[in-house]
C-alpha cells in the first residue's frame, strides 16, 4: 500500500494508476487524513462455469419433460383425405 499527499498524487498521477494496474492500493491524504483510495479493479465473471451447467441441466431436463409432437401427415395425405371427405 502505497499512501501519498494530494499534491504529489497530482503531479504523479500516472505514475500512482500504473501502481494501482499492478495490483497495488494507493491511499491519497489531505493534511494527513486518507480522502482517496485507489483499488485496482475485479474484473467478476458475468456467469460462471457452475452457472452454466446448472442452466443446461434444467433446459434438458425441461426438454426431456415436453414430449414430442405428434407426427405430421404429408401434403398429399391431407389433401387426399380432405378431398374424400368432400
Amino acid at each position: 500500500m502505497h499512501s501519498v499527499g494530494i499534491y504529489e498524487a497530482k503531479t504523479r498521477f500516472s505514475a500512482l494508476v500504473e501502481l494501482v494496474e499492478q495490483g497495488e492500493e494507493v491511499r491519497i491524504t489531505r493534511h494527513g487524513k486518507e480522502v482517496v483510495r485507489m483499488l485496482p479493479m475485479r474484473r467478476k465473471p458475468v456467469i460462471t462455469d457452475e452457472q452454466i451447467a446448472r442452466e443446461l441441466a434444467q433446459m434438458a431436463a425441461l426438454h426431456a419433460s415436453i414430449a414430442p409432437a405428434p407426427q405430421a401427415d404429408s401434403v398429399a395425405t391431407l389433401r387426399r383425405s380432405g378431398r374424400s371427405a368432400a
